[in-house]
């Protein structure tokens, strides 16, 4: 089969690989029918060194069921399935308390001789703990939206559980990439009455306006800090979905946060350590957030999509064939491209 591989930074390309084949009796192979490129796809490409022994890219799909170990008794061949970014066995303690991002049995794509989800095929371990069926066929319309089930939205709405964002809130999102989006959608599912939006990208923040903005601020640093206390009466927001993982972002989050404000972080953190100190801890800021356990939110928010209440897969705006996904990779990191679905 075909499938994206990782050499260096920068060196995105499409060989083949072994087809997938059974080895537990637990596992599935999915044929795949959408995949994406996430953000977090972008910090390998921007670092990785060379290698000899290529990193499968992607984390983020859906995909047909074509063939199922002995054991696995949730979907059958034929299945319409969305893949969660991390595989868990679903029955330990760790995903029984919903973090299935720490399964005790669990993992990522593309690593340790596993298939990534930019590619035709995948292994699927634990099947029965990972995979989701889908009530629709390959060919719905709806599929870009249920593919953000994968991660995106999944992420965007940790962020929100996390901070405890309920009716009536206030709410400052940082970051208008595809997490923010979705955690825009994610807030106003939530009751937030006023959700701020912080981004340059007009495009982006229109699109975040359309899923629920109600105000938008393009300032950054101090900037963007005063603009957003003017809003709110120079208070701050209750909650601050930080969606970007720089430093600068959440520096800005502890900003705009209001005293007793809960700050959740779901941006991949490219810091060493959180520059949090005595004037926070002053405050009484409260600090979530984490990875998302994606297989623990699509059961919830599946029907909001099903039901057209949202539109999650607007936030991809280029679809690239496989044999494209370097171009895909590239529009990413150029922002040429909010974020790409790339179909084998």
């Amino acid at each position: 089969m075909r499938a994206t591989l990782l050499y260096q930074a920068g060196d995105i390309r499409v060989e083949d690989v072994s087809d997938p084949k059974l080895q537990q009796p637990t596992d599935a192979v999915v044929r795949i029918v959408a995949g994406c490129v996430c953000g977090s796809d972008l910090w390998p490409y921007k670092s990785a060194p060379l290698t000899d022994t290529p990193r499968h890219m992607g984390h983020e799909f859906i995909g047909v069921v074509e063939e199922t170990g002995t054991e696995v008794t949730t979907v059958r061949s034929g299945d319409l399935v969305v893949v969660p970014f991390t595989y868990s066995d679903g029955t330990c303690e760790n995903c029984r308390r919903g973090l299935t991002t720490s399964c005790r049995h669990g993992g990522a794509w593309g690593v340790g001789g596993l298939d990534g989800g930019q590619g035709e095929a995948a292994r699927i371990p634990w099947a029965d703990g990972t995979l989701v069926k889908l009530p629709v066929g390959e060919d719905s319309e709806l599929l870009p939206d249920l593919l953000t089930l994968s991660d995106v939205l999944c992420t965007g709405y940790h962020a929100a559980r996390t901070a405890g964002v309920q009716a009536g809130d206030t709410v400052t999102v940082i970051g208008d990439g595809a997490v923010g989006l979705s955690a825009v959608i994610s807030a106003k599912l939530l009751g937030a009455e006023r959700i701020i939006l912080m981004g340059r990208h007009t495009q982006r923040t229109d699109l975040g306006r359309e899923f629920g903005a109600t105000d938008v601020v393009a300032g950054r640093g101090q900037d963007g800090v005063e603009a957003v206390r003017e809003l709110t009466g120079g208070f701050g927001t209750d909650q601050v979905l930080e969606c970007v993982g720089l430093k600068d972002a959440l520096l800005q989050a502890a900003g705009v946060v209001r005293d007793g404000g809960v700050i959740s972080r779901v941006g991949a953190p490219q810091y060493p350590e959180v520059p949090f100190g005595f004037p926070e801890f002053l405050r009484n800021i409260t600090l979530t957030g984490g990875v998302a356990p994606a297989r623990a939110y699509i059961d919830e928010l599946m029907p909001h999509i099903l039901n057209g209440d949202i539109h999650p897969g607007r936030v991809f705006d280029r679809t690239v064939p496989l044999d494209q996904v370097a171009e895909g990779y590239r529009l990413m990191n150029d922002r040429e491209a909010l974020k790409v679905l790339v179909r084998p």
